[in-house]
């Protein structure tokens, strides 16, 4: 008989009190530490299954460590805990390979702290991050480093940190809508153009890509980090109000032709403009759909939203910029907003910098 199926939040939370903590303990002799399950994983979202346990799957954490303490205890704890800890945790294996063909190893990860967020996110995020950062910063990466669950955190540090991500500071969450309303406004009118020159393929296509971006919009009103596409879907039907939001976008994802489409998107443009009003970040806007100029496409006209929330923001970093937003609003390639790759995102855009002419 098979091991019944945990979460892998409690899984970790049980590892760690049963198992790693008692080894941390005298061996740090009251060197403070954190530890959590952060990171990669569909149960540090909080969105794991029974198929999430069919690779990589067992026990693990990480433990974190101040600088100094890292350079003292490291490597140490990591061949006393390979010494130390059972072949099996409740049912699982502690050591498993990761990838298919490594050698199996624990999963308890010595990290210091600082480093660790550092080397994510490009910089220290004490009290969050700098406007750049924050542009710069992945939405999958923020829910990574502030997902999952801390389970001990002995300076205080690792909570600190996350709370300092959780949300965009005022400013920089104005501009990021501004932009992510832009995106919509960009594509507005395709949804029927397309259809008319008998582009029905094309139509649905476009009405796709509004469908994301009107899921994406929702989160990121709702201060939440949109999680990459496996998970948005399921991050959506979690948030406020998404109950009457998903009926039209799925209508519309469903619907034969572009005057079906046009008739759930139009009042899922207006339910979300409705909903920017009642945020109060800008004085009142129209949120009825009305005609592209002359043409029969009903739109909303969301580039008013966009331009509505960019003459709220006045810190002169964000005013300065174009409407392009986060790294997610101009660039869809995880190989360069995928957790692993931070370096390669770095180089990437200071490339792009240093070559702009």
């Amino acid at each position: 008989m098979g091991t019944a199926f945990r979460p892998g939040l409690e899984l970790a939370r049980d590892f760690h009190a049963e198992a790693v903590a008692p080894v941390l303990g005298p061996a740090l002799a009251g060197t403070p530490y954190a530890a959590a399950l952060l990171g990669a994983g569909s149960e540090v979202q909080g969105f794991d299954t029974p198929r999430s346990t069919d690779h990589a799957w067992g026990p693990r954490l990480q433990v974190f460590l101040a600088p100094d303490a890292h350079r003292a205890h490291a490597a140490g704890l990591t061949a006393l805990l390979d010494r130390e800890l059972p072949e099996r945790f409740h049912g699982h294996p502690v050591r498993f390979a990761f990838p298919a063909g490594t050698a199996p190893r624990h999963r308890v990860d010595v990290l210091d702290v600082t480093a660790h967020f550092a080397e994510l996110l490009g910089e220290v995020p004490d009290g969050g991050l700098s406007v750049g950062g924050w542009l710069g910063a992945p939405w999958q990466v923020l829910r990574e480093l502030t997902g999952g669950a801390v389970f001990h955190d002995g300076t205080g540090v690792l909570t600190s940190y996350r709370e300092g991500l959780r949300r965009y500071p005022d400013q920089v969450w104005r501009y990021v809508l501004a932009c992510q309303w832009q995106r919509l406004h960009q594509e507005e009118p395709f949804v029927g153009r397309c259809g008319e020159v008998g582009d029905d393929l094309g139509s649905a296509v476009t009405a796709a890509r509004q469908v994301r971006e009107l899921m994406r919009l929702w989160l990121l009103m709702h201060r939440v980090h949109p999680p990459y596409g496996k998970w948005l879907g399921t991050a959506f039907a979690a948030a406020p109000g998404a109950a009457e939001l998903a009926p039209l976008l799925s209508g519309a994802l469903a619907a034969g032709g572009w005057r079906e489409r046009e008739r759930w998107l139009s009042p899922a443009y207006e339910l979300v403009a409705r909903t920017h009003n009642g945020l109060g970040l800008t004085a009142p806007l129209r949120t009825d759909v009305r005609p592209f100029f002359e043409r029969p496409f009903l739109v909303l006209g969301a580039d008013r939203f966009c331009a509505a929330l960019l003459a709220t923001v006045d810190d002169p970093r964000l005013a300065e910029l174009p409407p392009v937003g986060s790294v997610d609003q101009y660039v869809d390639s995880t190989d360069l907003t995928a957790h692993g790759f931070a370096g390669r995102r770095r180089r990437y855009l200071a490339r792009l910098g240093g070559t702009a002419g």
